[in-house]
């Protein structure tokens, strides 16, 4: 009787490739340098959560990434900085 040959476990390969995660370091840093002037609240928040995607998948455009990080976290700061002088968003949803 001959043994059976199993084949060896291929280690688990995540689905997003360094391609995916250079182009979340890219509109991270897009998002966030657009959320300076515009609807800060929400491109702030992305820009942030992208670029720290872009990192933990080990992206080749790390500093793109940190640039999208720090425009993110300065889109929050404009934000309370606006809200807190009494002048609230600077842009609004209803007429």
């Amino acid at each position: 009787m001959s043994a059976l040959t199993h084949p060896q476990p291929q280690p688990d390969r995540s689905p997003a490739t360094t391609e995916d995660a250079d182009g979340m370091a890219v509109a991270s840093f897009v998002l966030g340098l657009i959320g300076l002037l515009i609807f800060n609240v929400v491109l702030g928040p992305c820009a942030l959560v992208l670029g720290s995607l872009a990192l933990t998948r080990r992206t080749a455009r790390r500093g793109r990434a940190l640039l999208g990080i720090a425009l993110g976290a300065a889109d929050l700061l404009v934000l309370a900085v606006a809200v807190l002088s009494s002048h609230g968003t600077i842009w609004q949803l209803g007429a």
